[in-house]
């Protein structure tokens, strides 16, 4: 008793102290209840507001607080974006992982494209980089998002994930070719969240204090090496956690084995975008190595688990259209697309003031004339006479010397057909010619495990795509889903055979693992 006495006092949302936690008030021993029990109204009606809207893609996710520490300052020339401009610097941050098409409940070790969402909580305001574990993505076009998460989501007659939807619709974009390589690779399925590289996908800007704009693309590698499932491998894991990437991401840090990446750019002139064959800005495509080297930025460490999971990863709000001075936006039209629909997917999930909450707030002053709206929960500015702008009492106010330089842009605005003279073909060639016979024998089982029990038209049409790559790939698909039928021992065969070369020494080693984001243009 003597140390119940030590506790905090229960209280109601109000500051109420609660004498009983245990019984509702009723009308005698067996009698109803009381409206007038206001602290069970309470509790109930709190039960049925905890969930808020999942998100519409991304839903399941895992995250925690870290660090970016600068090693070299040598981006300097091509920004004055302050998180970079001296070696050791550190910029706290929060990156969270998830998956694209699995719903709240989704297991982790699912084949799928996994998100890679970065707020560094700059000087200058927060910077949110959102990307995915892939280099390239699915569709060019923002116009064509909607429809392909659909296919991802559920058939709305039999509520059931749909292999016809998604290849019926991949087969009628060619353009998806080089992520449905990947996703079907090795890579496809890490092993957690630590052993996948990151990127920012899209094609970005830096600018620098004398007015030039160079394009840029983001890599973060990991420091942990790749680890992959097979199909099998991550079967058996599901059937004992659905929650694998959360107890490893967690475990990790918890036990202080604090997960590192190495982040890196690749950077583009005007001039070279202007000459480059390949379409700069579409990120289905990757910058050749070769012609746009890797150049190291800093390092990023994970080292502090949310103390409160809903608060701090589920309601943190990740947005490409925040950006900080010396970083800014390309003509990629998928990154236009997501600079307005995250941001009004958060307002809609969240709440007007989504920012405002914690995990969202930047570290440096907010200064700004938003009134009102629900969930206002924060104290009005200190001077309420300045409520618009411009105003005769000393508001906040503009300041020119952030204002970055003009983007030119050329052109006749209208709708493009995006799939006229575009070779969608040669990068996923490329990628392809690098994997080893055993990592062409797992594409193509796990292509086949996929498209097995769709309709023939759809296949023999996604077979021109892979015929399209080489005939090889087609022929290599074509001869696993013949396989399909074959006895469990042959199965158990294939398995053993995966195990083992995933357990090769050079599996975990960057440098002689499959470099996805290399392939040369040609």
């Amino acid at each position: 008793m003597a140390d119940e006495k030590k506790r905090p006092v229960l209280t109601t949302s109000a500051g109420a102290p609660v004498a009983d936690n245990q019984n509702s008030i009723t009308v005698g021993e067996r009698g109803p209840l009381l409206l007038q029990d206001y602290q069970l109204i309470e509790k109930l009606t709190h039960q049925n507001r905890e969930r808020i809207p999942e998100r519409v893609v991304h839903a399941k996710g895992w995250g925690a607080f870290g660090k970016l520490t600068i090693t070299s300052t040598e981006v300097g020339k091509y920004t004055n974006a302050k998180l970079f401009n001296q070696i050791g610097k550190e910029t706290d941050l929060l990156l969270r992982f998830s998956t694209v098409a699995g719903e709240q409940g989704a297991a982790d070790a699912e084949r799928d494209v996994r998100g890679f969402a970065l707020k560094f909580y700059t000087e200058d305001g927060n910077w949110d980089l959102v990307g995915n574990n892939t280099p390239v993505f699915f569709v060019r076009d923002p116009y064509k998002f909607p429809d392909f998460i659909r296919t991802q989501k559920r058939h709305p007659r039999t509520n059931l994930r749909s292999p016809t939807a998604m290849w019926d619709f991949w087969s009628l974009s060619p353009e998806s070719m080089h992520q449905i390589t990947i996703l079907f690779s090795d890579r496809g399925l890490p092993q957690a969240p630590q052993y996948m590289n990151g990127y920012g996908s899209h094609t970005y800007s830096f600018w620098n204090d004398a007015g030039e704009r160079y394009w840029v693309k983001f890599h973060f590698k990991t420091q942990q090496g790749h680890k992959f499932y097979t199909n099998e491998e991550a079967a058996d894991v599901i059937a004992k956690s659905r929650e694998s990437y959360q107890e490893e991401l967690y475990g990790a840090i918890h036990e202080g084995r604090f997960p590192k990446w190495t982040m890196y750019v690749q950077v583009m002139t005007t001039e070279q975008a202007d000459a480059e064959k390949l379409n700069p800005f579409d990120v289905t495509k990757v910058w050749p190595h070769g012609d746009y080297p890797l150049i190291e930025v800093g390092e990023i460490v994970l080292d502090k688990n949310p103390e409160n999971y809903f608060a701090q990863i589920e309601q943190a709000a990740f947005s490409p259209s925040n950006v900080v001075k010396g970083i800014s936006f390309s003509p990629d039209k998928m990154l236009q697309g997501r600079i307005f629909s995250y941001a009004d997917a958060h307002r809609y999930r969240l709440g007007t003031h989504y920012e405002a909450l914690p995990v969202n707030q930047p570290k440096s002053p907010v200064n700004h004339y938003h009134k009102d709206g629900l969930l206002r929960f924060f104290a009005d500015n200190s001077n309420p006479d300045a409520y618009y702008e411009p105003n005769s009492f000393d508001g906040p106010a503009q300041d020119p010397s952030y204002a970055e330089p003009p983007m030119p842009i050329h052109g006749v605005a209208k709708r493009y057909d995006h799939r006229v003279g575009n070779d969608d073909f040669v990068q996923p060639r490329a990628l392809w010619a690098l994997f080893s016979d055993a990592e062409k024998g797992r594409l193509y089982r796990n292509l086949a495990a996929a498209m097995h029990g769709i309709p023939d038209f759809i296949i023999e049409r996604q077979m021109q795509h892979f015929a399209a790559v080489d005939p090889a790939y087609a022929a290599g698909v074509r001869e696993a889903l013949a396989h399909l039928g074959k006895s469990e021992e042959e199965r158990e065969t294939h398995k053993d055979v995966d195990r083992m070369a995933l357990s090769e020494p050079h599996r975990n080693t960057e440098a002689e693992a499959p470099k996805f984001d290399t392939a040369p243009a040609e």
